[in-house]
């Protein structure tokens, strides 16, 4: 039985990933799993195992009115997503975060 540190939630939740090491990037997805050390998503560009990413979770309402959460971490791994089509399941963690909200 596989025992985990920290609990994960199943939410889907648009997410868009915004660096991939060095490079910046405007790349949507769709999380799977979120724990409070890391995050389970779909997109449809493969990250370089070990790379440094920067992502963005829209956790409520339209953009304009939401809350979202700018995060930092490193990606675990990346396989073909299950679900079909040209996209890859990517675990990441979570090791910094910040509440953004909208400009006013």
């Amino acid at each position: 039985m596989e025992q985990r540190r920290t609990r994960r939630f199943t939410l889907q939740l648009p997410v868009s990933i915004t660096r991939y090491g060095t490079e910046r990037i405007t790349q949507p997805g769709l999380t799977k799993n979120i724990s409070s050390g890391g995050i389970l998503f779909t997109s449809e560009r493969e990250p370089d195992t070990g790379a440094s990413i920067e992502y963005v979770i829209n956790l409520s309402g339209p953009p304009e009115q939401g809350v979202s959460l700018r995060c930092i971490g490193k990606v675990l791994r990346a396989s073909p997503s299950e679900s079909g089509g040209p996209a890859y399941d990517i675990a990441a963690t979570l090791e910094r975060y910040e509440f953004v909200r909208p400009e006013d």
